[in-house]
């Protein structure tokens, strides 16, 4: 999977985001980066936790808000689990060690993406999930 994957509209039930992102974290292979963004609430730790499952950590997959980065043993190579919520932009990324991160050849999952502005990588896989009006029990994902 790839930056130049086909544009797709998924709309999804919590219990099929998670199937569909365990399938898409046995389809990654690294080096990657998925960027994850959405509203707060709008599923990108539970999509995380999936893709996770898919790749083979053992581990149990909690939001670093607080942290920053978690790292986690994979199957085929570490996976990093990032939440830029509460940086300011991008020149706090090196207090991160981020481009360290990116040289690991693991997974990236970076959630609030929009905090790292240009410093994520062009070749990326990108997935926005929103709220769908009405219908509190699905999610809208859109993946490019």
């Amino acid at each position: 999977m790839n930056a130049t994957s086909a544009r797709q509209v998924l709309v999804m039930t919590r219990a099929e985001l998670e199937a569909w992102g365990a399938d898409l974290g046995r389809a990654l292979r690294a080096p990657a980066v998925v960027a994850l963004t959405g509203d707060l609430g709008s599923g990108k730790t539970t999509l995380v936790q999936a893709i996770c499952r898919g790749l083979g950590v053992a581990a149990d997959v909690t939001s670093p808000t607080f942290a920053l980065v978690h790292e986690y043993a994979g199957s085929a190579g570490p996976v990093f689990h990032l939440d830029l919520y509460r940086l300011e932009g991008p020149r706090d990324l090196a207090n991160l060690g981020f481009d360290d991160l990116l040289d690991r050849n693991g997974i990236v999952l970076v959630e609030w993406p929009d905090r790292a502005g240009d410093r994520l990588p062009s070749e990326r896989v990108d997935i926005a999930l929103e709220h769908i009006a009405g219908d509190p029990s699905r999610r809208r994902v859109r993946l490019t």
